[in-house]
């Protein structure tokens, strides 16, 4: 059979491609971290070329894809999105950007990871970090069906069939649903390790498998519904985020070693290396069976096996040449021993022992490349230059066609345009000034000049130097990393010493949100209380277009703006409605109470929001959780304005006791939202300087450090720690002989292993070692 070619690169999104489908032979759907998804048309067949339209521009990435079929109610099927935003948003492929979606799906409290559609069209079925799988019936947009038993992100979703739905989790179980009647899990199936893949198998799969499922431990394992393995296949090395079914029986797959890979009777017989870091996704058109791939190098590619739909032979040779040309950072191949690494008279000397083998080699100027193993060509391959750091987290650069770690602007002469200066880090620096000069004919005595630009501005990261790398540590860059939901890479830059983290001196906002879709959940949640009759506590049409008001004030910043009859018709819905319809409300009011002018009324003795929240039972353990997270970022958002903190601490004593309960909860965004309250008071707290208030916190995020898990929980909970610490040294002494500090301190460091960790802990231990 013949192996698969480029047929296209499609070029338009701005950042990772995190997800595809491919529904027709002439179209295809991806979506990416730019907050975008776009429809591509194929616009010719010979050779291939596409165009794409933007479909949905939200304010958060958007990470997971899935096609409901046509049918009578949706002639064009429904193309299903989700990402950051917690939003499942609902569309036809033929409506403008600027159109309403055919439904917004509300009911997650976390990002949206894993989307799959029924293949009969009738059901709808999400995975979140938020440790829920959800199921949505389609048309019928109101309400979902949590399936329930997840105790971490889910990470994949299956509609198995009408009846069956199969889940992964970060908690290392596969687990198989029945759907009819009232969901039920009927069977967990323990895997190795983290499971982010599933994919559904033929159902004259030879050996009787049914399904396949792949994750953090780089197999692809084929299972029955039965929980029986029948299969490992090895090849990957590295995390595998997806898996399609070909329409011969054969499998696709795609992970973080760059590669997509081809199996055919459990067994790869063709791997696709790609010049990025990671690959996200990979798709498949049941109709020709052609693929389409999204990466972290902002592109999607089309590959096929059919000759006539190949891309052109320089298109196919620049691909190849950017794969030869691709940096693959150190971190992702683990530790090489320069000295031990044979040289280049291996690749002629032996051959590879099976399909996609990667062999390291010293070439003869020191650097360090890796050649793949290709059983078609009986060759070794050249996929890249190994580095110390990747310039741009993987993501090229595009400059006249060709693909870039950096392109810099250089300015020659004031008054003219800047000049484009392209690197890769895989080129001599002296070699990259020179061609720049000559290309734009400059003189020659700019060349030591230039070089000294690019070693400066690449900060070192050349072949065989190491770039220490600074990473935001709120989590709030652009790079994902695989395992760890919030931790990124950002651009390099100098290294300085690491700055001093503790006290903490700002109150931390909690102030992102699309409103727009927020406000038309509310209106929805609205009508559906007119249409039950509930017209004592819901709006009339009036009070709708004084919320739309208040909102679009809201979102253009606009405190002044915000008109309080607004602001009361939010505390209506956010405390009056029944408790699975306050969050958009409750949402709405997180972020009026971050402006001046509403927060001031929200806390003033005639609306006082405290006590409405407390009779509306926001935070008895009955309230839904997402309802008590927004709660809690109303409380931190409280510590935004003046006249919201004075009652923040007036009203401690209230409070405290209200969100202690919670200090131990292992939904993700309730710690976040309670560890950012508690650094905020613990800056209020060194302003105030209370003891017992302190000390009461201190406890608290004792425990909170000793149970916590995730990463931006723990480093969150860090940081209030070590800004309580600095009120003086009886604190510390309290903490480290009375509380215990230390000991939860250690037991986080050792469940986070990252930089911003250890640096806010080794702060913290030089205050409690006085």
């Amino acid at each position: 059979m013949a192996d698969f070619k480029l047929s296209a690169t499609l070029r338009g999104h701005e950042d990772d491609v995190r997800s595809t489908a491919f529904p027709s032979p002439s179209s295809i759907v991806s979506a990416s971290r730019d907050f975008t998804v776009r429809v591509w048309a194929q616009q010719s067949s010979s050779p291939p070329t596409w165009d794409s339209t933007i479909k949905t521009h939200g304010k958060e990435f958007v990470n997971a894809l899935a096609i409901v079929p046509p049918s009578s109610a949706f002639p064009e099927g429904l193309i299903v999105s989700g990402g950051k935003d917690q939003i499942i948003d609902v569309r036809q492929p033929s409506k403008n950007l600027d159109e309403d979606a055919d439904a917004l799906l509300i009911g997650h409290g976390n990002n949206v990871c894993a989307l799959d559609v029924s293949e009969d069209g009738k059901y709808i079925v999400s995975g979140s970090w938020d440790m829920e799988a959800r199921l949505w019936e389609v048309g019928k947009w109101g309400d979902s069906t949590v399936l329930q038993g997840h105790s971490a992100s889910v990470w994949a979703v299956l509609a198995y069939d009408s009846n069956t739905i199969i889940t992964g989790c970060a908690d290392r179980q596969i687990r198989i649903y029945q759907t009819s009647g009232p969901p039920s899990p009927v069977r967990s199936i323990q895997a190795p390790d983290v499971v982010r893949a599933l994919c559904r198998l033929l159902p004259t799969h030879p050996a009787g498998a049914q399904f396949a499922s792949a994750g953090n431990d780089a197999v692809i394992r084929l299972w029955t519904l039965n929980g029986q393995q029948l299969a490992e296949l090895h090849g990957h090395e590295n995390f595998i985020y997806s898996l399609a079914l070909l329409p011969n029986g054969g499998l696709v797959s795609a992970g973080e070693d760059r590669t997509v890979r081809i199996w055919q009777n459990n067994k790869c017989v063709q791997t696709i290396t790609h010049p990025a870091i990671s690959v996200w996704s990979v798709a498949v058109c049941q109709h020709n069976g052609d693929i389409v791939t999204g990466a972290s190098d902002k592109l999607a590619r089309v590959f096929t096996r059919d000759p006539a739909r190949c891309a052109t032979e320089p298109e196919i040779q620049q691909f190849n040449d950017d794969v030869k040309g691709s940096s693959i950072p150190q971190q992702t191949v683990g530790d090489i021993n320069k000295e031990q690494l044979p040289g280049p008279d291996f690749l002629t000397q032996r051959s590879g022992t099976k399909e996609g083998q990667v062999q390291m080699i010293k070439e003869l100027n020191g650097n360090v490349s890796a050649y793949q193993w290709s059983a078609a060509a009986s060759q070794w391959v050249n996929v890249g230059t190994v580095v110390d750091s990747a310039g741009s987290g993987g993501r090229k650069i595009s400059h006249n066609g060709k693909e870039y770690d950096y392109v810099f602007d250089v300015d020659i002469e004031d008054g003219k345009p800047p000049l484009k200066l392209p690197y890769n880090l895989n080129q001599n620096h002296y070699e990259a000034a020179r061609k720049f000069i000559e290309d734009n004919e400059l003189p020659l005595t700019y060349l030591d000049q230039v070089a000294n630009f690019i070693i400066q501005n690449t900060q070192g990261a050349t072949l065989g130097q190491s770039n220490a790398q600074g990473a935001d540590p709120w989590g709030s860059d652009a790079r994902y990393r695989p395992g760890d939901a919030n931790q990124v890479a950002s651009q390099p830059s100098p290294a300085p010493p690491a700055a001093k983290i503790l006290p903490q001196k700002d109150y931390l906002p909690i102030t992102t949100g699309n409103h727009k879709i927020i406000f038309k959940k509310l209106t929805e949640f609205n009508q559906a209380l007119v249409n039950d009759g509930q017209k004592g506590i819901s709006l009339n049409p009036p009070d709708v277009e004084q919320l739309n008001a208040t909102v679009t004030a809201l979102e253009k910043g606009n405190g002044k703006g915000i008109d309080i009859t607004g602001v009361e018709l939010l505390v209506k819905a956010a405390t009056q409605w029944p408790a699975d319809k306050r969050l958009p409300a409750l949402d709405l009011l997180r972020l009026v109470l971050a402006f001046e002018e509403p927060a001031a009324f929200l806390v003033s003795p005639e609306q006082n929001l405290l006590p409405a929240l407390l009779e509306s039972d926001v935070f008895s353990e009955s309230s839904p959780p997402n309802n008590t997270m927004m709660a809690i970022r109303c409380l931190s958002n409280l510590l935004q304005t003046d006249k919201g903190r004075l009652l923040a601490s007036t009203e401690f004593d209230t409070i405290h006791p209200l969100i202690s309960p919670f200090l131990t909860s292992k939904n993700r965004n309730l710690i976040i939202a309670l560890t950012t309250l508690y650094i905020n008071y613990s800056v209020l707290l060194n302003s105030e300087n209370n003891a017992d208030r302190a000390l009461s916190l201190l406890d608290d995020l004792s425990k909170i450090l000793t149970t916590a898990t995730d990463s931006e929980a723990v480093y969150r909970a860090l940081v209030a720690t070590g800004t309580l610490l600095c009120l003086g040294p009886d604190f510390c002494e309290a903490g480290r002989d009375i509380l215990q500090i230390g000991d939860a301190v250690t037991r986080a460091e050792q469940k986070v292993k990252e930089p911003r960790i250890r640096n806010v802990v080794a702060e913290i231990r030089q205050r409690l070692q006085g």
